[in-house]
């Protein structure tokens, strides 16, 4: 049995690479990022069932990235990694949502318990909620927990970066968004100032979501930006 995946986000290669050696042993499956800024496109990249997440960080501070990721997902397990005397890093995570901490230097057995009593309350959270909960507009649905597209019966295939922009659009139905909040929610600060590439995602959403149906979700506001309305 495949056990969970784990994002590991740590600066110092020699922490990195012996919870790399450890949790490979026990069987999980790993991704690595030692910057903030390459561990949220990690974090964008695919569904990973828990994050362990070093506070201090170059390019962008765990904090931050702790954020950013509330945003987008309220229930991918968190774990902090921090310093000892950092209590307001501490505090900032638990308000921001970090389901635990572990203080730095940190013995491996206490952290592998933590993971897995994480995981174990994830598992029962999972198992209470629908499964057949779907986001809907007009004929086509979207379920947030398996990813699955579908329209008029016919499942869409998306890559991540278009389905996010899509489930931003959906969750935000009716409201017209301007290039720089779509930008800013689906792409993040790293590129602040390039609203063409939401054009471009939109195009490319469009021929995957409208372009083989007769009414049209995603509609342009001239001068504004985009907005998904309910096919009428």
């Amino acid at each position: 049995m495949t056990k969970e995946s784990i994002l590991l986000v740590e600066d110092e290669v020699k922490i990195l690479r012996l919870l790399e050696i450890e949790l490979e042993y026990e069987g999980y499956q790993l991704g690595k990022a030692t910057n903030g800024v390459d561990a949220l496109e990690a974090y964008l990249s695919r569904q990973w069932d828990l994050i362990l997440l070093d506070v201090m960080l170059p390019g962008m501070s765990g904090i931050e990235l702790l954020r950013r990721i509330r945003l987008k997902d309220s229930f991918i397990p968190v774990i902090l990694l921090t310093a000892k005397d950092s209590i307001e890093d501490k505090v900032s995570g638990l308000d921001l949502g970090a389901n635990d901490y572990i203080t730095k230097p940190f013995r491996m057995e206490e952290l592998l318990a933590r993971i897995r009593a994480v995981l174990r309350i994830k598992q029962v959270a999972t198992s209470i909620v629908v499964e057949d909960e779907w986001l809907y507009a007009g004929d086509l649905k979207v379920n947030e927990k398996t990813r699955e597209v579908i329209r008029q019966e016919s499942d869409i295939d998306l890559t991540p970066k278009e389905y996010d922009l899509l489930l931003y659009l959906l969750k935000n139905k009716r409201q017209v968004l301007d290039r720089d909040q779509i930008l800013e929610a689906v792409w993040g600060y790293d590129y602040d100032g390039e609203t063409k590439i939401v054009d471009v995602y939109i195009r490319y959403l469009r021929k995957k979501v409208d372009a083989n149906y007769d009414q049209t979700l995603i509609h342009t506001v001239r001068g504004v930006g985009y907005v998904l309305r309910d096919a009428t």
